[in-house]
């Protein structure tokens, strides 16, 4: 059964073995154009005469020695392949791995020939969605915001100076091969003091994630390079994919309420209802050169899901990410939430969620909006949300294409489902093919 697994399609073993087959060939006809010059042109006699007859099967008929020396080569060549592959991958085994070697290598091997994916985003979205993709794809980047104020993010911004890390921490924990461990291992918080307020900053490593500072000790290990930290952290967990920070400069998001109001931080703008424009400062903050140069690799661009204002916009605010997406030729996807967040965007509708997007961005931002089709989904009890309504088309001089799916997780009505989402999303982008705006972005 295992060398029946070997030999599937996909594994790139089958023309190494051909290749060693016909080499082994080569040595047999050479070793028998020996054995015949011998046996023809030297004159043997006596004992060692009988001795080369054997060797050589002389007293056996033609056909029954050809059948006896294929059948002892194939099962030679096979037992002796089967046990060299053993000894020399054995040692790659995960000694706590539930499913065999070949397994393993079959999936990393299909997944590393699938679309090249960027989600940009933060938040519980952002994670959902990745979980999803691995599945379907290992060339998968996450943008990621820093614009998160509270909490343990918060406390280490203030205290070190480093970006927002806690959204950094979920997509590398929802792209981890190993995440039920990974997971308990990168999210444990340590203990608070009981005698603190629940809402004030953490002191000391009391209420901060292993993961938020493992992040900030690998940012101080590289100097203070937020960027290259990031870029040591994906390489040390061995995440399938990369996580990527938008910007390695702390931002500030603020928003503008209908009545005029101002409010600061991520974290009270959340809470608010009636935000009429966001905005980051520092004006103008540079972009971390991978998010950048995913996005220009890229065969498909997935906005979203996530917080409207708090998770999306402020990924997309950074110019440089906002030009990088409006002139990449990749399948540009928005995924719209399932359903609106008490504050932020209570009452929206599907043509609102985009016409935000494209008023804080551009027109044309997105090439489809992918959103939830099916609403019977279990309403947790006390939930203060609502499922998106489909009112479509927006108001604008481009319409992106409306693709709809039952992409909610069927236990929890404000929740994608992961399978479901990176599915749908999968299926966009073969009917899209991918990178389907190379030729009129290169006259552009």
């Amino acid at each position: 059964m295992n060398l029946r697994r070997w030999l599937r399609p996909g594994l790139g073993v089958k023309r190494w073995l051909v290749v060693v087959f016909v080499g082994l060939l080569f040595l047999a006809l050479a070793l028998a154009l020996l054995l015949r010059a011998v046996y023809r042109d030297v004159t043997i006699e006596g004992p060692l005469q009988g001795l080369v007859s054997a060797i050589t099967l002389q007293w056996l008929p033609y056909e029954a020695r050809g059948a006896i020396l294929a059948t002892l080569g194939v099962g030679l060549f096979v037992v002796g392949s089967w046990r060299l592959m053993r000894a020399l991958v054995g040692v790659y085994r995960p000694v706590d791995a539930d499913q065999p070697l070949v397994e393993l290598i079959y999936h990393k091997r299909f997944l590393s020939r699938g679309p090249r994916i960027v989600a940009i985003g933060g938040g519980t979205g952002l994670s959902t969605l990745l979980r999803g993709l691995k599945e379907h794809t290992s060339n998968l980047t996450a943008i990621v915001t820093v614009a998160d104020d509270g909490g343990s993010s918060g406390a280490l911004r203030t205290v070190l100076g480093v970006p927002a890390v806690g959204d950094i921490r979920n997509c590398i924990v929802a792209l981890a091969d190993a995440e039920p461990l990974m997971g308990q291992l990168l999210q444990y918080r340590f203990p608070a003091d009981p005698g603190r307020p629940s809402d004030a900053e953490p002191a000391t490593i009391a209420g901060h994630a292993i993961g938020n500072l493992l992040i900030a000790a690998m940012t101080a290990i590289e100097d203070g390079d937020f960027e290259e930290g990031i870029r040591q952290v994906n390489r040390v967990l061995a995440v399938r994919g990369r996580v990527v920070p938008v910007s390695a400069t702390p931002l500030t998001l603020h928003a503008r309420l209908r009545d005029g109001t101002v409010i600061d931080g991520q974290s009270r703008i959340a809470r608010t209802q009636g935000i009429e424009r966001v905005w980051l400062t520092p004006e103008g903050v540079a972009a971390t050169t991978d998010a950048v140069a995913a996005i220009a690799e890229a065969d498909a661009i997935v906005l979203g899901p996530g917080s409207l204002f708090t998770s999306l916009l402020p990924a997309l605010l950074v110019p440089a990410i906002a030009d990088a997406v409006a002139v990449s030729p990749a399948t540009r996807i928005l995924v719209c939430n399932v359903a609106t967040q008490p504050g932020e965007t209570t009452g929206f509708d599907l043509a609102d969620h985009v016409e935000v997007l494209e008023r804080h961005t551009r027109a044309g931002i997105a090439d489809v909006v992918l959103a939830n089709n099916d609403f019977g989904a279990r309403v947790s009890e006390g939930w203060r949300g609502e499922p998106v309504r489909l009112r479509w088309p927006p108001d604008g001089p481009e319409v992106p294409r409306l693709v709809l799916d039952g992409v909610v997780a069927p236990s929890n009505a404000h929740h994608h489902d992961p399978a479901r989402l990176a599915t749908s999303i999968v299926r966009v982008i073969e009917q899209t093919g991918g990178r389907r705006r190379a030729r009129a972005a290169r006259t552009a």
